[in-house]
């Protein structure tokens, strides 16, 4: 059960506790005191999960551990694509051939591909080593679902998406992915955004996700309605990364979306009460405390009592980088 390091320290120095592990930290022994409930909670990403054990107190709900997982999905799809290459340069060079295999392999159900099978067993295993460094009790996972479709084309109609409060949320979170969270037109970071079109709607511009970026106040107000080219013709660098950008694909959305329940699914496995939450959700508790946005936030927010989680300023997250297997 954690406690405070002042606590770590003493049991220590009078020998009732030994170092387990240093990384996380961990002692293998501890004398009295309950145990009170704590819950893991996970934020899956494309690129980085972000993971938080949250204590709940008397006092509160606490982070007392946390962690940034960084995947390695597109270093297994480039090794696939290599492999791919030299094997289809041997049936062209002139050595013995070996026809392609493509229609003698069954696919088990709910098959993945590798890179995205990766990101869900990076989850899975690290579930593992945190249940056996915790008395876990429930799980909180986002699953998050970019709507791809209504991302193109906002104004579809027929079905409604995350009325109320949340209404919105997963886009601006999508284009806070895609623009790296700062002004499009002058780079500023760390300052309120707003949603730009790239083309006005004046001017015949659609509310696609390729028409819209972020932009600061002050840009947003000097561009106005003017084209891109004219707003941006003393800065023919930054027009040709945001024309290049503004197209660039939605594979990021479509991994969380292919990995969102064989992830929750991996997670049921281990036996525990599991919730799954929006992504809408996670956003709205991490804004409406204040906290500056990283995975290892988000995941603590995830859910209902990410509403009023607390997070210690001496929390610092583990950063941790898949590197496959040998």
């Amino acid at each position: 059960m954690p406690c405070h390091p002042a606590r770590a320290r003493k049991f220590l120095k009078k020998g009732k506790a030994a170092v387990y592990r240093r990384y996380p930290f961990t002692m293998t022994r501890r004398v009295g005191g309950d145990l009170q409930p704590i819950e893991v909670k996970f934020d899956p990403g494309s690129r980085t999960t972000g993971i938080a054990l949250v204590g709940h107190f008397d006092r509160g709900k606490e982070v007392i551990w946390a962690g940034n997982l960084n995947h390695r999905g597109a270093q297994v799809k480039k090794d696939l694509n290599s492999r791919r290459a030299i094997r289809r340069s041997r049936r062209n060079r002139k050595t013995r051939y070996r026809q392609a295999r493509f229609l003698n392999r069954l696919r088990p159900k709910c098959w993945l591909p590798p890179s995205l099978r990766s990101r869900v067993d990076n989850v899975k295993n690290w579930m593992h080593k945190l249940a056996l460094l915790a008395p876990l009790t429930q799980i909180a996972v986002e699953t998050v679902r970019f709507d791809t479709q209504k991302l193109q084309k906002p104004e579809i109609e027929g079905i409604e998406y995350q009325q109320g409060e949340l209404a919105g949320y997963e886009l601006r979170e999508y284009l806070l992915e895609k623009w790296d969270r700062q002004c499009a037109y002058c780079g500023a970071k760390n300052v309120p955004l707003e949603v730009e079109h790239i083309q006005a709607r004046s001017k015949g511009g659609s509310d696609r996700v390729s028409n819209l970026t972020l932009a600061c106040t002050p840009c947003n107000q000097e561009k106005g309605n003017k084209d891109i080219k004219d707003f941006l013709k003393r800065k023919k660098k930054r027009l040709k990364k945001i024309q290049a950008q503004s197209k660039a694909p939605l594979k990021d959305a479509a991994a969380v979306n292919a990995t969102r329940y064989a992830t929750g699914n991996v997670l049921k496995s281990f036996g525990l009460p599991i919730t799954l939450e929006s992504g809408g959700r996670t956003k709205f508790n991490r804004i409406k405390l204040g906290y500056s946005k990283d995975h290892w936030i988000d995941a603590a927010c995830v859910g209902e009592s990410g509403s009023h989680v607390v997070i210690p300023k001496a929390i610092t997250p583990l950063i941790i980088s898949a590197k496959g297997r040998d």
